[in-house]
């Protein structure tokens, strides 16, 4: 039996196609035009061009569901009873976009009955793009026709594990830097790759953890499926499931309570773990790394 969700994914590739071409014609432009919101982020005229063009599409091929897109809000669908709502970040690193850094892409998720179930992400300065939807695994590749499955790594130890963050400091907004410095002062690894991509590694299994302390849906809505959909796991801080809080942590599953105990809402009897208590401070040796990269689920 086919998925029933494969001419929305079908469409989402359309939309990303669009986004891409319109992203594309910009990015680096000398004349490009930027502006910041209220909250003193940056705002450039392709942003507001692919959402226009998404939103013109999905009016035309999906009118009965809602649209929500960080530029123009929430618009509402024909359907009296809609449950369908289609979530759209059209440039996701707007920062590097303006900046002339190739790390930003479109995402675009479709949301049934309070669940995620299409999720693409179109990186086209870095010429990748993924996607999932529900029950179909997660795959990667430059077009819906050009496609390998991912999946995320076996790592179970913080001490062997990869993490990735956007930007260290912003932990002290919520009242967790030292949380945050001592998970990364655990892990073998950290790096900011930042916004879409460090979640995109975890589900390929190239990184282990990824974490924001700020953001909104249509930051994570597309990322949430991906990830899941690659037999990872992705919260809140709070330990709410799906792209429904402020916050993100992603992780391959297995380090998720570990990473948690860290940077979530953990018991009193159960304190916030050492990372000096280990018998060896120095990094896994590189049996560790072989195990880190290539360990995958079957």
């Amino acid at each position: 039996m086919a998925n029933p969700y494969l001419d929305d994914l079908r469409l989402a590739h359309v939309l990303a196609d669009t986004a891409d071409n319109l992203s594309m014609d910009r990015f680096g432009a000398l004349d490009l035009e930027v502006s910041t919101k209220p909250d003193m982020t940056y705002v450039t005229e392709s942003d507001k061009a692919v959402e226009e063009a998404i939103r013109r599409t999905l009016k035309t091929s999906r009118g009965r569901d809602i649209v929500l897109g960080e530029e123009e809000g929430q618009t509402e669908g024909t359907a009296e009873n809609a449950e369908r709502r289609w979530i759209i970040d059209p440039i996701d690193g707007t920062s590097n976009f303006v900046r002339g850094v190739p790390v930003w892409a479109t995402l675009i998720a479709l949301e049934e009955a309070g669940e995620i179930v299409v999720g693409c992400v179109s990186a086209p300065a870095l010429g990748r793009r993924w996607w999932a939807m529900k029950g179909d695994g997660a795959h990667t590749g430059k077009s819906f026709r050009q496609t390998r499955p991912i999946r995320v790594s076996g790592v179970r130890e913080l001490t062997a594990a990869s993490i990735s963050y956007s930007s260290a400091p912003s932990w002290d907004a919520i009242g967790r830097q030292g949380e945050f410095d001592a998970l990364l002062r655990h892990c073998w690894r950290s790096r900011a790759y930042g916004d879409f991509w460090s979640y995109m590694l975890v589900a390929e299994g190239a990184v282990d953890i990824a974490a924001e302390p700020e953001l909104n849906v249509w930051d994570m809505a597309a990322l949430d499926i991906i990830v899941r959909e690659a037999g990872g796991q992705f919260t809140s801080l709070a330990g709410e499931e799906g792209p429904w809080g402020a916050n993100a942590v992603a992780t391959n599953g297995r380090l998720h309570d570990a990473v948690m105990a860290y940077l979530g809402h953990f018991p009193d009897d159960e304190p916030l773990p050492d990372p000096h208590d280990d018998d060896d401070d120095e990094a896994p040796m590189p049996g560790n790394v072989t195990r880190l990269r290539f360990n995958r689920d079957d």
